[in-house]
Formats: C-alpha cells, sequence, structure tokens
C-alpha cells in the first residue's frame, strides 16, 4: 500500500495525463474544423477559376466528294390547259328545272371530240375541237370566228361544209350539224320554234306564183298581147319575190347548235376532272369539270427566287398526297408579278400586316413534266424542287460555316486530325447551294474527303443545358 507521499504523487501523474489527453483531444477538434472552414473560405482568384465556363468543344463536318446542287424549293399546282365546268344552262322561257338523264362518263375518263358528256333534259352536251369558247347560238344565217371555228370541228369528224362561205352558217353547214346529231342519237332543235310553218307557207307561195306565170303564159289571144305581155311580167315577178322569200326561209330554218349543247376543247383528247352531280339530281350548279392539254405544274416564285430560276432548268415534281414522284423542265418564268386580288372588306390588307402571303403572289413559273403525269394528279398541291445550279460533276464540299476568311483576303477551312491537331488549308471556293460550298485546295494545299473540318465551337456548358 502505498504512502502518503506515494499517493500524493500518483494523483498528480494522473491529473497531468488527463490534461495531456485533454490538450491532444482539442488539436484534433481545431484540426477537423480548420479543414471546413478552408473548404467554405476560398480565395478570389480560386473563386473566379472555378466559376469560369469549361473549355469549348469544337463541331466537325466531314469533307464531302459528290456533286453539288443548288435548289429552290416552292409549292405548285398541277393543272391543264384549259378548264371548263359543264353548268347547266336554262332560258327564260324555260320552266321546267334541269335534271340530270345521263351520266355516261366517270372522273379520270378520256374525252374525244364529236362525244356526248352529259346529257340534261334529254338534250346532250357534245365536244368539240376549238379554242373560241362558245358564247352564242350558232343559227342558220349567222356569220362570225366562231361559225368558222364549227365549220372547221365538223369537217375534222366527217362533216363536210366545203359548199358553204368560210365563216357562214349556210346549207351545207346545216347539212353537217345535223349529220353529227343523227350520229350521236339525237334529233337537232330548230332554229325557229315554227320552222315547219314557215318553210310551208312559203313554198306554198312559190307554187302558186308558178300556176299564175304558167296561166299567164297560156293566154294566146292577139288582141290582148299587150295586155297578156304585162301579166306574164307580173307573174314572173311575184314567182321571183316567193322564190327569194322561200330562200331567206331555208337560210334561217333548220337547225341550231345552242350555246348549252357544246363544249369547245383545245386539245384532245380531254379529261374528265370531277363528277359533281348524279344521276337523277337537278343540276342547279357544276355537273363536270374538264380538261383538254398536256398536264402542267404552276407555281409562284417570290422576288428572291426569281434571279436563281431560269428555262431549261431541271425540276422535280412530288405528290406529297400520293407518293408520286416525276421529272419535269422549266418552260417559263413571268417577267411582272402577280399580285392577289383585292376586296372590299380590306382581307388583302389584314393578310399584309399579319405577314401572310397570297397563293397566286409571285411570278408565275410554269413547269412541263418530261413525261404524261396521270389524270388523278388534276388540281394536286404537289412540291416543286427546281434544280437552281450543279457542278455536274463530283466536287469536294463543304459547309459553308467551315469557310473562313482571313486578314489577307484568302479563304481558308481548318482540318483537325485524330489527335486533336488543327491546321490551316487555303481553299478557292465554287458553286454554292443548300448551305454546303464547292472548294479546291490552293496550290501546295491538301484536302481530302472524310478529313474533319471545324465548323464551329460549342460550349460545354452550353450542352450540358440543353440536356
Amino acid at each position: 500500500m502505498p504512502t502518503g507521499a506515494e499517493a500524493q504523487t500518483l494523483t498528480t501523474l494522473s491529473r497531468r495525463r488527463r490534461w495531456v489527453g485533454g490538450v491532444a483531444a482539442s488539436a484534433v477538434v481545431l484540426a477537423a474544423t480548420g479543414m471546413t472552414v478552408a473548404q467554405l473560405i476560398k480565395s478570389p482568384a480560386q473563386a473566379a477559376a472555378e466559376s469560369s465556363p469549361p473549355p469549348p468543344s469544337v463541331l466537325t463536318a466531314e469533307v464531302e466528294h459528290r456533286v453539288l446542287t443548288d435548289s429552290v424549293i416552292l409549292r405548285g399546282s398541277v393543272t391543264a390547259a384549259q378548264h371548263v365546268e359543264i353548268a347547266p344552262a336554262v332560258s327564260d322561257a324555260e320552266t321546267s328545272a334541269a335534271i340530270v338523264t345521263k351520266l355516261p362518263l366517270a372522273t379520270g375518263a378520256k374525252i374525244h371530240a364529236g362525244q356526248v358528256l352529259v346529257e340534261i333534259s334529254g338534250r346532250p352536251v357534245i365536244a368539240l375541237k376549238g379554242d373560241l369558247p362558245v358564247y352564242r347560238d350558232l343559227k342558220p344565217g349567222t356569220k362570225g370566228d366562231d361559225v368558222t371555228q364549227l365549220q372547221k370541228a365538223l369537217t375534222e369528224l366527217g362533216h363536210s361544209t366545203a359548199s358553204d362561205p368560210v365563216g357562214y352558217f349556210g346549207v351545207q353547214t346545216k347539212a353537217a350539224l345535223s349529220a353529227l346529231y343523227e350520229s350521236v342519237g339525237y334529233d337537232p332543235l330548230p332554229a325557229q320554234s315554227d320552222d315547219a310553218t314557215l318553210l310551208r307557207g312559203a313554198e306554198e307561195e312559190v307554187t302558186s306564183a308558178k300556176r299564175a306565170l304558167e296561166d299567164a303564159r297560156a293566154v294566146t289571144d292577139p288582141k290582148t298581147s299587150r295586155l297578156q305581155h304585162r301579166r306574164v311580167q307580173r307573174a314572173q315577178q311575184d314567182l321571183d319575190k316567193a322564190l327569194t322569200r322561200l330562200a331567206e326561209a331555208k337560210a334561217k330554218t333548220g337547225p341550231i347548235l345552242p350555246v348549252s349543247e357544246v363544249v369547245f376543247l383545245s386539245r384532245f383528247p380531254g379529261r374528265i376532272d370531277g363528277v359533281t352531280s348524279r344521276l337523277g339530281e337537278q343540276a342547279s350548279g357544276g355537273i363536270l369539270t374538264v380538261s383538254s392539254g398536256e398536264l402542267e405544274v404552276r407555281g409562284y416564285l417570290q422576288k428572291y427566287q426569281k434571279n436563281l430560276i431560269r428555262n431549261g432548268q431541271k425540276v422535280e415534281i412530288l405528290s406529297e398526297t400520293s407518293g408520286e414522284e416525276a421529272q419535269g423542265t422549266v418552260v417559263s418564268v413571268a417577267d411582272t408579278m402577280t399580285q392577289p386580288q383585292s376586296t372590299d372588306d380590306g382581307e388583302s390588307a389584314v393578310k399584309a400586316e399579319s405577314g401572310a402571303t397570297d397563293s397566286a403572289q409571285g411570278y408565275l413559273l410554269t413547269v412541263k413534266p418530261n413525261s404524261a403525269l396521270k389524270a388523278g394528279l388534276v388540281g394536286q398541291d404537289v412540291r416543286l424542287t427546281v434544280q437552281a445550279a450543279t457542278t455536274k460533276m463530283k466536287v469536294l464540299i463543304v459547309p459553308v460555316s467551315a469557310i473562313s476568311a482571313g486578314a489577307d483576303g484568302q479563304t481558308s477551312v481548318t482540318v483537325i486530325t485524330g489527335g486533336g491537331e488543327r491546321h490551316r488549308v487555303l481553299v478557292i471556293t465554287g458553286t454554292t447551294g443548300d448551305g454546303y460550298v464547292e472548294v479546291r485546295p490552293s496550290a501546295g494545299g491538301h484536302l481530302s474527303p472524310g478529313e474533319k473540318v471545324v465548323v464551329g465551337v460549342k460550349s460545354e456548358a452550353a450542352t450540358a443545358g440543353t440536356q
């Protein structure tokens, strides 16, 4: 058992140990606290360095070797040289409604000259060849260019009008028109409702005059020879007048070609583009839509496009409805701009203020297909891709954004290797199109397909922000 002195010594040593341990623990705590504070407190230079954007990443594109084309894309509509809507023409004298009594042709059917297109209330509508639209009934005795057109159309169908003067609806033209109606199974309408009565009266008058002349000539009494001569003269004059009236009656009577029974088309075969009525229906509007001539495509170029397009350029025609593709050629570009029609309610002004454009505003572009388009495409909206320029052969091309212009006026591209090294290649630029440009390395330079060229720089921070 320790003595009092020894116990005091042990107590003192124990206290010293506890003090040393406390100091050590405090040191550990202070060290940890210092590390935490060090993480929270940064120098201005360190804070600026950590807040700066990450290094940018380089955007590249491959050098390509292909034919370069510059394209103009616009909307177009498939149309024909001539469109005609057939609708019933009922005169004021007619009280009965126009009824569709025959529809012999369906949509897409071909039309030939001399063919009946539709029957309305028992009367035919016949297709004939001609450029001049019909605007009046053609009757015996009428004259004009429209009569000349009718005579030509009848002659082409084998119904000659040769003995009539050109442009005069005479006896032979009447006979030819009657033959046309007979060939399609109809009787022609008379020029006048009382044709038969008028002719019969004129013929009877001629007969009476002839008999009177014969009677006057039969008198042989010498005592009355002077009176007889006078009677013969008068009888002859009466006969001449009767014959003149008969000729006039014949000229005015006969078959008529009503405006409601003919459609003149510029070319054959034509097409039935649409049937908008049904058999037995009352025809209050359009019944058929027909067209003639080869199908073509029309679109409208804007001012900035016009100078890029010229006759002879190739065009790709695409129907986005059916997926059909066709090739065509530019045949005309209008010199003046077609303006949208103004309306009383200011519709055009509203469109202009809103930035909208009329589909028929611009320079009219006409495209002729290289091969006949299907009739079903008539009226369809299609996409036209016009090849405005081409290199005709394969060339080296890069995106336009890859081209740089130096202070020395030289143009170049920056090529980047697989190891990330960059070097400048001087180039001469050529044809541009669709965002690319033709390039040719300057003397001593080298550029190959598949090499990477710098087209831009993209920040990693921006990339992260889009994810």
